[in-house]
């Protein structure tokens, strides 16, 4: 069957939740949003790319930082109202310049940082 990016579940303003999660360690590297034309874009480019609702723009993965995220796989969950995609991800995923967007965890009721940023 032919897949058709109008088939997945957007939400009202017409994005997609995409998680990207790196193909060689599993990590989640980050959440960012997807709407049928980016989803679209990446599965033809092999380059991720993401809506910026900020921006009001597509946001290819790396193309101002280097920080490129590779497509490995693209999967669709089971409600069709959110993507996974593994990638291959050079340097950083995070803005702050950490490998990961999930460098905060809590414990026993505080915020500890886990990672640093990379160098």
């Amino acid at each position: 069957m032919k897949f058709d990016a109008g088939s997945l579940r957007y939400d009202d303003k017409g994005l997609i939740p995409a998680i990207a999660q790196d193909a060689q360690t599993g990590d989640v590297l980050m959440m960012a949003w997807m709407n049928a034309e980016s989803v679209e874009r990446t599965l033809a480019t092999g380059r991720v790319t993401y809506w910026s609702r900020s921006r009001q723009s597509f946001w290819v993965k790396g193309e101002t930082s280097g920080h490129v995220q590779e497509l490995v796989d693209f999967r669709v969950d089971c409600d069709r109202d959110c993507l996974l995609v593994t990638v291959h991800q050079t340097g950083p995923a995070c803005h702050t310049n950490r490998r990961s967007c999930f460098y905060t965890s809590v414990q026993d009721g505080e915020e500890v940082e886990i990672m640093a940023p990379m160098v």
